[in-house]
Parts: C-alpha cells; sequence; structure tokens
C-alpha cells in the first residue's frame, strides 16, 4: 500500500483551510478533509539506475533456472572439478623457461614529470608563470604545474605550434622536438642534473639555482668558503656521478649544462674519442688490392 501523509501534517492542512474558508460553509470543511486521502506516490516509484544493480547468479538450484546439476561447469575435466591455474600450458615446457626472458625492469631508474609545451603556454596565458625571467623546477612546482616531486622534470613536445613567446627553461632532459620548439620560437634551453632531495631544497629556499658545475680543485676551495661566510650556508645543487648521466649532460645535443667544459673536439662520451677528420672519410677498395692490416687506434 502506498504511503499516505501524516496526520499531523493533515491536521494542519486542515486548519489552514478551515480559517480560509467560511464557518459556515460545510463544503470548504469536507473539501479540508478530504486531504488526507491523497497519496505521496513518489515514495513508491523509487528504484536504481538502469545498470546499477545486477542480480546475483545462483548455480546449484535446480535445472529450471539453466545453472542446475552441474552449475554450468560441464561434465567431468579439471575445469569441473578444480582450478587451472592461468600461466598453466596443458604440461608442456613453459615458454618462458624455453625461449626465457626479453629485457628487465629497471627498478632504480628515475621518475620524471612529464611537461608538455602546450599545458605550458595555457599555464602562461594564465599569467601563473612568469615568461620574462627564467624557468626554473621551482617555479613550474610553485605554479602547480606539476603537483608531486619526483627525481626530475622532462620536457615534450606536444602541442609544439603553441608556443607564441621565446622562454628560458631549465629542465632535467628534454625531447629533441621540444628543443626545437623552444628554439624556434627564439628561446633557449638548458638540461640539468637534478635529484629529489635538490628539487625539495629548491622549492623550500634552501638552495639556489646555478648553471654551472661544482668547481673541482684545491684553488677553488678557499673562494667558495668565503662566498660561504659572507651569504651564509646553503645546500648545492648536486652533479651527475653515474657514467650515462655524466655524457647525457656532456652532450652539446642535449643542451646539457656540462656541455661547456668541453674542450675543442672532445667527445662528450667518457670512453671514447671523436676519430680525426682524415678518418672520418673512407677510402674505396680497390680490386686486386691487399687490404691494410692497420688497426684504427694505431693511427690515432
Amino acid at each position: 500500500m502506498p504511503p499516505r501523509i501524516p496526520v499531523q501534517l493533515a491536521a494542519q492542512c486542515c486548519r489552514a483551510s478551515i480559517e480560509r474558508s467560511s464557518p459556515s460553509s460545510l463544503v470548504g470543511l469536507f473539501s479540508a478533509l478530504s486531504v488526507q486521502t491523497r497519496n505521496a506516490s513518489i515514495l513508491a516509484n523509487l528504484s536504481d539506475n538502469p545498470g546499477a544493480y545486477n542480480k546475483r547468479i545462483r548455480v546449484g538450484r535446480g535445472p529450471s533456472s539453466g545453472k542446475g546439476k552441474t552449475s554450468g561447469r560441464g561434465h567431468k575435466g579439471q575445469k569441473a572439478r578444480g582450478k587451472v591455474k592461468p600461466w598453466f600450458q596443458g604440461g608442456q615446457t613453459p615458454l618462458v623457461v624455453q625461449r626465457g626472458k626479453l629485457g628487465f625492469e629497471n627498478l632504480r631508474a628515475p621518475v620524471m614529470s612529464e611537461v608538455n609545451l602546450d599545458k605550458l603556454q595555457h599555464w602562461i596565458d594564465l599569467g601563473r608563470i612568469d615568461a620574462s625571467h627564467k624557468i626554473t623546477p621551482k617555479e613550474l612546482i610553485q605554479s602547480n604545474l606539476i603537483g608531486t616531486i619526483k627525481d626530475g622534470i622532462k620536457l615534450l613536445a606536444r602541442g609544439h605550434d603553441s608556443l607564441k613567446q621565446p622562454i628560458d627553461i631549465v629542465v632535467s632532459r628534454a625531447s629533441a622536438s621540444a628543443i626545437d620548439a623552444v628554439e624556434k620560437a627564439g628561446g633557449k634551453i638548458m638540461t640539468r642534473y637534478y635529484t629529489k632531495q635538490a628539487i625539495t631544497r629548491l622549492v623550500a629556499g634552501k638552495s639556489f639555482h646555478t648553471d654551472e658545475p661544482l668547481p673541482t680543485g684545491a684553488e677553488h676551495v678557499e673562494p667558495v668558503l668565503e662566498k660561504t661566510r659572507q651569504k651564509g650556508f646553503a645546500y648545492r645543487l648536486p652533479d651527475p656521478t653515474a657514467r650515462w648521466d655524466i655524457e647525457y649532460y656532456r652532450d652539446p645535443a642535449h643542451r646539457g649544462y656540462m656541455s661547456k667544459t668541453l674542450q675543442p673536439g672532445e667527445s662528450p662520451s667518457l670512453f671514447f674519442r671523436v676519430p680525426p677528420a682524415q678518418l672520418s672519410k673512407t677510402k674505396k677498395k680497390q680490386k686486386g688490392t691487399k687490404q691494410e692490416d692497420t688497426k684504427l687506434w694505431d693511427k690515432l
């Protein structure tokens, strides 16, 4: 039976209608008393949204349900009696044993926060980032363009056509397309080595941004100490120690901040030297001539 309006609410409605009508009118009295018979049918029609509730399938409860007796598993066999592991291949030698695994997952690889050029331009249009000043990880994080501080920031080239003005930006890594887009707009880009702790200190104001690597040598000790006595102690940004990172930031193609330390003709690699110009041109082999048995490193 549909729920009815409460008695107290009906009495209030009756009282209000009686006061509005004349005391001598019996029609108004009976019409006021008839209010309590109205049904609140909206409460009786409440239901879930379509697809919000799925009826549970009850198996093994008789043949009329279609899932009785064998409960939809069929007759006999391993699948009817138990569970087959998803990696079971029928008893043959597993393929992972035959072929082995290809590659591995580097659990120590740095995790980078990705920033695209279209999102960066949108932040500049909103006034969250000032394009007239150098953009460092500190500005990117304080403007909430990057939420969580990770091991570094990588600049990607999505929306490279949306860059309107030249920018001067420093990030951990950058794709080749992003470097071309920034320099095509008249800007400047540099990649620098950061760590998660270094970025945290940079945002907290415990460290100051610099594009110069740490000086090496005894002659630099006293100037650094004198500068510290005058301005106070501040954490310096670290330099890379792994071979891959050192070679990355020494490479001018990546716009690394350590590329300025390279001598003319020096290779970014720590183990391979740039061959001389006369070795870059290969001589054509003549027919009937014996190949010269001279190693490449003998000519260096």
